[in-house]
């Protein structure tokens, strides 16, 4: 028996895997977060398969997302993952993620953990959402613009309100999956 999904996974496998494992799973994690965050302004622009599929080259090329290495990318550095044909090559993108991994850990030493920064936008508790079909889903809320606000204002890019939606729903701040789909029951019943 088939399960009911989202729509938007279609019938790419990959694209399945993360909706049915991934996608609307709440994450706490400071450098999984930053992770996330990265790469959905990577997306900007684009679909999010085209980021999906290059996930893994993007770990290697982005030093595994340690922040303390990305904020000390030299011009040399920035050249190589120019060439880099795993990711997207986009100068102002690769630039934006050297700047959000200073951001980042100006904001761990100010308030010690990006998680709870980024939860306090949903006041520590996932939202759910009763979406009947994926075109009701909005593409911000209220609570997406405050996040890009308060993260542009410290210094962070591509992240604005569309793109913290995005990641919102990634990250299982908000259970976007729609009523229909398994996973919907399944995200919720987990808070």
């Amino acid at each position: 028996m088939t399960k009911s999904r989202c729509s938007w996974p279609k019938d790419d496998p990959i694209y399945l895997e993360y909706h049915d494992k991934e996608w609307g799973v709440p994450v706490y994690d400071d450098l999984e977060l930053f992770e996330k965050l990265i790469l959905d302004g990577s997306q900007a622009g684009l679909s999010w398969i085209t980021i999906l599929k290059r996930q893994a080259n993007y770990r290697k090329a982005y030093d595994q997302f340690d922040p303390f290495k990305m904020a000390n990318w030299t011009e040399v550095k920035i050249e190589t993952l120019l060439e880099d044909s795993g990711i997207i090559r986009n100068r102002l993108k690769i630039l934006a993620a050297r700047q959000n991994a200073k951001s980042y850990l100006k904001l761990i030493e100010e308030k010690g953990s990006f998680s709870d920064f980024l939860w306090s936008f949903v006041n520590h508790n996932p939202i759910t959402n009763y979406w009947e079909s994926w075109d009701k889903t909005p593409a911000k809320t209220k609570e997406s613009e405050k996040m890009s606000k308060e993260l542009k204002s410290r210094g962070f890019q591509f992240v604005g309100p569309t793109i913290c939606y995005a990641f919102m729903q990634a990250v299982g701040m908000v259970n976007d999956h729609i009523t229909s789909c398994f996973r919907h029951s399944e995200i919720a019943k987990q808070y």
